[in-house]
């Protein structure tokens, strides 16, 4: 499965909402540096749908705010 995530680096904050178009915005306090904000999207992303961390894995975008994860 496939997901289109915004994502919202160095945010007050650690939330997931999903509109209704089925596209996630993550917003994570962990800074665009190193990929520690794409661990962080994965990680809120997995506790979202009840998955495991491992399961969740970055496809495309990840120098970018608009990424693509897949859930395998």
């Amino acid at each position: 499965m496939m997901i289109e995530v915004k994502v919202r680096p160095r945010a007050r904050i650690e939330k997931v909402e999903r509109d209704p178009s089925g596209a996630f915005t993550v917003w994570t306090t962990a800074p665009p540096d190193k990929g520690a904000a794409n661990a962080a999207v994965a990680k809120l992303l997995a506790k979202e749908l009840g998955v495991a961390p491992s399961r969740v894995v970055l496809r495309r975008g990840g120098a970018s705010k608009h990424k693509v994860f897949e859930i395998v």
